[in-house]
């Protein structure tokens, strides 16, 4: 039995990765989170306040509960918080602690999204055209060179972030340079080519440069995106395994793209053009996504993998190291009720007039 601590327990990112250990029952949860009402809601067998990772004092207060828990391994569900805690990482290991996790400079090109897409234009990898917004000439160029035929681009944030952080898309300068500087956003933003509402995931591990397990899941629909101006919120409604070998060619080559020796858990997005090629367009890493208690309901615990890896050294035994999940599965997720794994011809049987909708 093994102690483990996952940060931003009792959040969206955190509360699937406590769940699949859960699920395993062989080790001891505790939840690192700095929102006390999220710790309420939280499921680990012990939960700790601390401040958020931007704060003054919260290396030391996060430290201090490290070497009073000593847990065996530590997993961190934020990127912000990942990039920060990494500069101190000889004292987390020092207490005795593991990880298993990418290199700083690996995680510094994922958490900020140009620095990503530079390494994946720069690997030969098909992305859509970026450009970064200073001023408002600059907007005014990227509507002329990037505008599609409704004369419409993406605007997005640079700054470390999920959710579709500050994405708009539109064909109006004036609405854009508003959004732009409503946010004080100027040289934080960037401009691209609009891409396909169709997009698909690939979540995977690596061991020291080693393919370990990779799973793809596509998206048929973004949870409460209503609340967001691009209808993208990060929080996925309803996801389907799936099995596309150019998908798979596509993520490896992203991956490696940013890391030498690709070491932990990399998650790449990739939003589909015009043409039907996924573009990659953000590499989540070092953490799982918030729907990955789908695949353990499915049989592939993936963080029970990866604790393996990181204090065992002990690989998994599949069938195969990519997609090893059966095509079709659904996963679907609502508010204030729990997530149900099924598949279309259940929700036919159950669902009378379905067929209309599937």
């Amino acid at each position: 039995m093994a102690k483990i601590a996952i940060t931003g327990a009792g959040s969206a990112q955190a509360n699937g990765v406590i769940n699949c250990f859960l699920k395993n029952g062989e080790d001891t949860i505790l939840g690192f989170g700095a929102d006390i009402y999220d710790l309420m809601l939280c499921k680990a067998h012990s939960k700790h306040l601390i401040p958020y990772a931007s704060a003054p004092e919260y290396k030391d207060r996060f430290l201090e509960v490290l070497r009073k828990e000593k847990p065996d391994m530590l997993h961190f569900q934020h990127d912000q918080e990942l990039s920060i805690a990494l500069k101190f990482q000889k004292e987390i290991e020092d207490i005795g602690i593991r990880m298993l996790v990418p290199d700083y400079s690996t995680i510094d090109s994922c958490v900020h999204k140009y620095k990503s897409w530079e390494k994946f234009k720069s690997a030969g990898i098909k992305v859509p055209e970026n450009i970064i917004i200073k001023n408002e000439n600059d907007l005014k160029y990227a509507f002329q060179k990037l505008g599609n035929e409704d004369g419409k681009v993406w605007l997005r944030s640079m700054k470390i972030g999920g959710g579709g952080k500050g994405s708009l898309s539109t064909n109006d300068l004036d609405t854009a340079s508003q959004w732009i500087n409503g946010v004080s956003g100027w040289g934080e933003f960037t401009a691209a080519e609009l891409l396909t509402p169709k997009s698909i995931t690939w979540l995977s591990i690596w061991y020291n440069g080693e393919l370990v397990v990779a799973q793809t899941r596509k998206r048929h629909e973004w949870a409460h995106k209503a609340l967001s101006q691009s209808g993208i919120t990060g929080v996925t409604k309803v996801g389907e395994t799936c099995l596309d070998e150019k998908v798979d060619e596509i993520a490896i080559s992203s991956v490696q793209a940013v890391s030498k020796i690709p070491h932990g858990v990399y998650g790449v997005d990739m939003t589909y053009d015009m043409k039907g090629i996924p573009n990659p367009t953000e590499i989540n890493i070092s953490r799982f996504f918030t729907t990955i208690q789908f695949f353990a309901e499915a049989g592939l615990n993936m963080p029970v993998i990866l604790r393996d890896l990181c204090l065992y050294k002990k690989f998994p035994k599949l069938l195969k190291k990519i997609n090893p999940l059966p095509d079709g599965l659904l996963w679907v997720r609502g508010m204030d009720c729990t997530p149900r794994l099924t598949t279309i011809h259940e929700i036919k049987e159950e669902i009378i007039g379905a067929e209309r909708y599937l």
